[in-house]
């Protein structure tokens, strides 16, 4: 019987790594990747060899090939279906390759922790590894350009390795080098703080036409940003983009210049105490004006491969789109007052489609494949047309493309009749056969359908990082997969290492990349048995088995606070009392001035609302509290009870920051996150209750209720401060200070000021006062 060989054995005759010389810089990456295991020399060679020539023994040629039928390797001309390739044999002579360059380091990676202890003899002969997801992208990447880059502890050089290792290909780099973005604003309103995310193409460069409107050094300073991150995606071979929100709003300084240019109001009157608009895309100064602009940035960096698109939202719209906050509105070149909405909508939407396909060609002059991307949510008044207008490289990313509008056609993963999920998210349920037929007929026009994931921050469980839920990532993968996705936009994009350094769910996707059959349960053994080395494999595989359940039994109070309106709206650190405004103003400040919310948003003492919307009702409220507590704790405590009575001595057998301690606090700090989800929800439920009584025991019963949730969130504030002492960072922090978006370094003694005031208004009388928002309005600032 031959001896069984692994693919290390083999990796250990390896004396020598060839790359080519002159090769683009992830080849080189890769090669020092492997250089680092198996200390082999690299050396650079005019010339790499075939298979078929013959690669010296010991000699290991790293590569950007393209896998032909027959299984040998020749140099890529990028195409084929995106792969890699490996072959080796028993002296050491092989070669690791990929036709793609986002694909080299991502499966060098994946050889390196995966495949190494395999059988020799499955690669001998050569192997070719087709990639499942050929994009998988960031989507409004929380910590590299967005609220999270003043993160404490935030490293941008490892965070991008990190995502080439976890088999992204694509990534975001737009984010600003400020803490936030120059934009100002009246006393009191809260506008700017929703410039410091997906900036516009303007924060980085300028035109002719607005030249001087943004100080050059800041825009200096930006774009320096975005090429540095830009520069460590190309070393380790992913594609850098763009996320922006436009067509943004420009200061009325550009107006004062060009007044005929003035296109729609685009901000949103409850939340601004100031209109602001953007400039008028009907006309042709200003799509040269954004021309030029993308021109300049493909200068600076011409390995940008994508913009996306956000729009109708924090302070950009497409002018006359019917989502805009204020109404169709916009500038004078598209619109006379005799149109009917249809015609409206037409222009509207073709407007916009014009303005992508001007940013696509303006891109290609340096990019031939350059894409433009965008979301078709806010043009559910034009959805038709922009639909038809996707194609050539324009294309759409979404949680679902049979949607209209922001209504989810999916229902929540286990509770059937709650449309409250977060689309992307492993609360998602099903994939119906409609996305297939669209996704189809957009591909035979060029265009590609990217389809949200999340299994990291912003998108559920805001702020906490790390939340352990292996197989529900897997099964969202594999849902999508069999679907036929193969693009995928990772809403939030992943971790920090230094902060989350056991990163089960981006470990599922690492594997799935190179092996979209693997068995879940295998792998999660081998994952467990590695970080535990032996000694935990099946409490871990247990913890991670009852944290799941607990996570697909929460039943959603409203989406907007399961994710960033969590921090937004400061709920742990305000009180939850019968009514809110029974507190003093001058102590309600220390939470209020840091709220995402103006004076007269009822948000702030109306927790089903926020400036206009209803974001949930008692009654469904009601139902997700006895969801919660019928299904959720008891597989929830389990999961932190069994790591609780292993902690000591995993702490001995393991050494400092061990798994068993990081994921024991992570779901302490889930639970904590949970208790407040369910208080929100019996607030609504009792304070509503007792309001709408007409019997005195009915309202006793309301107020024992909420007496009840507050001694629950006066614990859970308690058991949140304990978490704060602990070694593992669990949540999003920043050093620099308190924002409306972030929290700072003080929750500590923003949680006691909690405490306090939940024990001293314990029990009053429900009430919220129906005309707050008229009533507040008038108050002088």
């Amino acid at each position: 019987m031959t001896e069984r060989k692994t693919i290390a054995e083999a990796l250990c005759k390896v004396h020598a790594i060839w790359i080519e010389r002159g090769a683009p810089p992830v080849v080189r990456t890769t090669a020092e990747e492997i250089h680092n295991f198996y200390h082999a020399e690299i050396e650079e060679v005019d010339a790499i060899p075939s298979v078929e020539r013959g690669i010296p023994e010991g000699v290991l040629v790293v590569a950007l090939h393209e896998v032909g039928h027959s299984g040998h390797s020749g140099h890529s001309g990028g195409n084929g279906d995106p792969s890699a390739y490996f072959r080796l044999s028993g002296d050491g002579a092989g070669i690791v390759g990929a036709n793609r360059k986002y694909l080299l380091f991502g499966f060098a990676c994946h050889l390196l922790f995966s495949l190494a202890h395999d059988d020799l003899a499955t690669v001998a002969e050569g192997k070719t590894f087709t990639a499942a997801f050929p994009w998988q992208r960031t989507c409004f990447d929380f910590f590299l350009n967005q609220e999270g880059r003043i993160q404490k502890g935030f490293c941008k050089e490892t965070y991008i390795r990190r995502l080439a290792e976890n088999g992204f290909t694509h990534l975001e780099v737009n984010g600003l080098a400020y803490p936030m973005a120059l934009e100002s604003g009246p006393k009191g309103e809260t506008y700017p703080m929703f410039y410091t995310y997906c900036p516009a193409l303007d924060q980085f460069v300028y035109s002719a036409l607005n030249e001087g409107i943004y100080p050059k050094y800041y825009l200096s300073e930006n774009l320096g940003y975005l090429k540095r991150s830009a520069e460590l995606a190309t070393r380790h071979g992913l594609v850098p983009g763009l996320l922006c929100f436009e067509p943004r709003s420009v200061p009325e300084e550009f107006f004062a210049r060009y007044p005929m240019l003035r296109g729609a109001r685009v901000d949103h009157p409850f939340r601004s105490f100031k209109p602001r608009y953007n400039m008028t895309i009907a006309h042709p100064l200003v799509i040269e004006h954004y021309q030029e602009m993308m021109a300049k940035l493909m200068a600076q960096v011409p390995e940008l491969g994508f913009i996306t698109i956000w729009t109708n939202d924090s302070g950009a719209g497409f002018e006359h789109t019917k989502s805009l906050y204020v109404g169709r509105n916009g500038g004078a070149y598209m619109i006379r007052e005799w149109r009917d909405d249809a015609e409206i909508a037409r222009l509207a939407g073709g407007h916009a489609i014009g303005f992508l396909r001007a940013l696509r060609d303006a891109a290609r002059t340096v990019n031939p494949d350059f894409r433009v991307i965008t979301r078709l949510e806010s043009f559910y008044g034009e959805h038709d047309v922009v639909w038809q207008g996707l194609g050539e490289g324009v294309e759409v990313e979404t949680a679902s493309l049979v949607a209209r509008g922001w209504e989810m056609p999916y229902s929540h993963a286990r509770y059937s009749d709650s449309k409250m999920v977060n689309g992307g998210t492993v609360y998602q349920g099903g994939f119906c056969e409609g996305e297939k037929t669209a996704m189809q007929e957009l591909a035979q026009r060029d265009a590609q359908s990217h389809f949200y994931f999340a299994a990291g921050p912003y998108s559920i469980f805001a702020p906490l990082m790390g939340v352990p839920y292996p197989t529900l990532t897997h099964g969202r993968l594999k849902t999508l997969h069999t679907g036929g996705v193969r693009h995928l936009a990772h809403l939030g994009g992943s971790f920090p290492i230094e902060l989350v350094s056991y990163n089960v769910n981006h470990e599922i996707t690492r594997r799935f990349q190179y092996n979209p059959s693997m068995d879940i349960v295998a792998e999660l053994r081998t994952l467990a048995d590695h970080w535990t080395s032996g000694r935990f494999i099946d409490e871990l595989l247990e913890t991670w088995r009852l944290a799941e359940e607990a996570i697909l039994a929460f039943s959603n109070i409203t989406p907007l606070y399961s994710t960033m309106g969590f921090v937004w709206y400061r709920l742990w650190a305000r009180p939850l009392v019968p009514n809110i405004e029974a507190i003093p103003e001058g102590e309600r400040a220390y939470y209020e001035d840091f709220m995402c919310t103006t004076p007269h948003n009822p948000n702030n003492i109306d927790l089903s609302r926020d400036v206009l919307f209803q974001l949930t009702t008692a009654e469904h409220c009601e139902v997700a509290v006895r969801r919660i507590d019928e299904n959720l704790w008891g597989p929830l405590d389990a999961a932190i009870s069994k790591l609780a009575s292993i902690r000591e001595v995993a702490g001995e057998a393991l050494g400092a920051g061990h798994v068993i301690e990081d994921q024991l606090i992570r779901l302490r700090a889930l639970r904590c996150w949970f208790m407040t989800q369910r208080s929100v929800g019996a607030w609504i439920t009792a304070v509503y209750g007792y309001m709408s009584a007409k019997r005195d025991s009915d309202r006793e019963t309301s107020r024992a209720t909420l007496r009840a949730m507050i001694d629950m969130e006066i614990e859970n504030s308690r058991a949140l401060l304990a978490l704060l002492d602990e070694p593992v960072e669990f949540m999003v922090t920043t050093e620099l200070g308190e924002t409306p978006l972030v929290h700072g370094l003080n929750l500590k003694q923003l949680l006691e000021k909690r405490i306090t005031l939940m024990a001293r208004h314990r029990d009053d009388a429900p009430f919220i006062d129906p005309d707050y928002i008229n009533r507040r309005a008038g108050l002088r600032l």
